[in-house]
């Protein structure tokens, strides 16, 4: 394996295994039922989502993207997917598409994004 392929699975690979963990708990008719029943349904999504752009953010600033088109990007990408993931709740049983969730998970999504910046300012990366 050359450098570029290794540094380009430790910026994507967590995305991509995140996003398959997504997938996996949008599969089940109740993921993770001891915490759902005790977490506001928003909170989870936006905090789902949070870690969601807060990797993607990572990946595009370490693959050369400016700050402000690697925030902008990870936004619209994790909505994209959060959008996806609303549509195939929508053929799981006992689970439904909802408007609200995929707006809490874009709100997660920037506040995700935008503390990666933060983080990286603190930090200096």
């Amino acid at each position: 394996m050359n450098w570029i392929t290794f540094r380009r699975l430790v910026l994507w690979g967590p995305v991509v295994l995140y996003g398959l963990l997504i997938f996996h708990f949008s599969s089940e008719s109740n993921p993770l039922p001891g915490l759902t029943s005790l977490v506001w349904d928003k909170a989870l999504h936006t905090t789902e989502y949070a870690g969601f752009a807060l990797l993607l953010c990572r990946a595009l600033r370490g693959e050369g993207l400016r700050w402000w088109r690697s925030v902008a990007l990870a936004v619209i990408l994790a909505s994209m997917y959060a959008a996806t993931d609303e549509w195939h709740q929508f053929f799981v049983p006992q689970r439904s598409a909802d408007v609200a969730d995929w707006a809490a998970d874009v709100v997660g999504a920037a506040a995700g994004s935008s503390l990666y910046r933060l983080i990286a300012e603190v930090i200096k990366l």
